[in-house]
């Protein structure tokens, strides 16, 4: 007998629906596996044996062929378990499944037969209901992301048992239903730190600020201690608040990397993403044998943290300038190609010199050689892509002894928002949202200087011998300053202001 069970894979940050045909004839012994499974795949014969064999039931000692259809796509990971083990069952009549086709089934098998969680729900979830099917059958712990789509049946099992009764006997499984717009608005706002804890540094936090208003990528230059971690780390808590959109996007990205927890269904704020040092360019832009995303998709819609930038090795900072400049990583391998969103507020923080202090410190004891090798870690091309460059002083005893609260990240926000909104309604008719994502057309058409401004940046120019690029990135950042203002026009204060904000690229630093 034939039955066909319907699965999932998936490819890149979508789904694409699967075939699991069963046959079972009585022309011979043996199990046969075929349709491009990987290992994990090919070994859940065993796992399926035990499970069927402890809730009583067995694999039949006939000849099975399994085909898992599209056959020229590569399938992957442990979660064909449940969906092979039914197609088994309904194909040798063990059990009556007249219904199966309607569900797809999803999940790994422990030995017990209970299930356990699998990667990817969301998409998969998402594809279910565009393919028009009637539910979807999933372990437990994975019922929360999946029940984010509305009008498609999620239930959540927590032993295999459980849908053969479903199936065999209408023994009706219990379904999930989330009120995701409830959920979301609840969880909106919900941050554990916020700006008031930062003491001093109102320089810095009032760069942080114009970059969140417009989306700018910061670097932080400072010595140990004066608080650059801390500052970038409070960056999401000033950001304007996902949209469900945005919020839906960056979940089917950590769902597709396994980073969603069992009790959380949707995302509700920004990720910020830390990765260590040491970490490898594959790692950081995705990729692999099974291509996954990286830390730059996993920051998709939220802020990227590096942490002592000139640690990196200089190939894995490199391979962001790309994804800086398109907001997309592209994965491609012989057979395939697959892309990830990777629009992100990348943050960063360094040492003004190796021995960590800034050249005019009495504290310093680096050379002149060693602080131009340790400048020259970062390339020219990538710190052009970072619009705003910031030195964070040392905070005095004073400020940290002052027991006054700073201004909490509520009322930044709420300057954020403001300034957001006036770049909406200015780009409502293209495809760009806020300052950073403009082009050279946009940047001709709203960033006009009168002649004060334009001897200003002239000057800047040629003093500090700046790049095409980073002469944008200054109209951008000013912008955004005069958008924080509410000033429609660009004036010589706001050109100045963002000239301070290119630290780097002043005679200062070419020591």
């Amino acid at each position: 007998m034939l039955v066909k069970v319907y699965g999932s894979a998936i490819h890149g940050v979508s789904a694409q629906s699967i075939t699991i045909e069963v046959n079972v004839d009585t022309g011979g012994v043996g199990y046969h596996l075929v349709g491009l499974p990987d290992n994990a795949i090919k070994e859940s014969s065993y796992r399926i044996s035990a499970a069927l064999k402890n809730i009583g039931f067995k694999i039949p000692g006939k000849k099975i062929t399994i085909n898992m259809a599209p056959a020229d796509l590569r399938k992957e990971g442990s979660s064909y378990d449940l969906s092979i083990a039914l197609g088994i069952l309904a194909a040798s009549e063990q059990i009556n499944a007249e219904n199966i086709g309607d569900y797809i089934i999803m999940g790994e098998l422990s030995l017990d037969g209970g299930l356990l969680p699998i990667k990817g729900v969301l998409p998969i979830a998402i594809k279910a209901k565009e393919e028009g099917f009637k539910g979807i059958i999933l372990p437990k712990l994975n019922i929360r992301e999946a029940a984010i789509v509305s009008d498609l049946e999620v239930y959540g099992i927590e032993n295999i048992k459980e849908v053969v009764d479903f199936f065999n006997e209408g023994i009706p499984l219990q379904r999930t239903t989330i009120d995701v717009r409830k959920e979301f608005q609840e969880k909106i706002h919900h941050f554990p730190n916020d700006f008031s804890e930062v003491k001093g540094q109102e320089t810095a936090k009032r760069a942080m600020e114009v970059a969140a208003a417009g989306g700018h990528n910061i670097i932080l230059i400072g010595p140990p201690g004066s608080g650059k971690t801390m500052l970038a780390k409070r960056v999401p808590t000033i950001l304007p608040p996902l949209t469900l959109r945005e919020a839906l996007e960056t979940t089917k990205i950590h769902s597709v990397a396994g980073k969603i927890g069992t009790e959380t269904s949707l995302m509700t704020v920004r990720p910020f993403r830390s990765p260590h040092h040491t970490i490898s360019d594959v790692a950081l832009v995705g990729g692999g044998s099974y291509p996954q995303p990286g830390e730059i998709s996993l920051a998709h819609n939220g802020v990227l943290f590096l942490d002592e930038m000139p640690e990196f090795k200089r190939t894995v900072l490199e391979v962001m300038r790309q994804p800086l400049e398109d907001r997309e990583v592209t994965i491609s391998r012989a057979k395939f190609t697959v892309n990830y969103p990777a629009s992100f507020m990348l943050v960063a923080s360094m040492n003004p010199s190796p021995s960590g202090f800034f050249p005019d410190d009495p504290n310093n004891t680096s050379s002149q050689f060693e602080m131009q090798r340790y400048m020259n870690k970062l390339s020219g091309p990538l710190l052009d892509r970072i619009d705003i460059h910031i030195e964070v002083q040392k905070v005095e005893f004073e400020q940290l002894a002052d027991k006054r609260k700073g201004e909490q990240s509520d009322a930044i926000r709420a300057r954020v928002l403001r300034a957001r909104d006036i770049q909406t309604k200015r780009y409502q008719n293209s495809d760009i949202h806020y300052n950073a994502q403009m082009g050279p057309r946009d940047i001709e058409k709203f960033c006009e200087l009168d002649e004060t401004s334009k001897t200003l940046i002239k000057n800047a120019m040629e003093k500090l011998n700046l790049s095409a690029r980073a002469y944008d990135r200054i109209l951008k950042v000013a912008r955004t300053i005069a958008d924080l203002e509410g000033a429609p026009e660009l004036n010589s204060a706001h050109i100045s202001e963002a000239i301070q904000y290119r630290s780097l690229d002043r005679e200062f630093w070419n020591v």
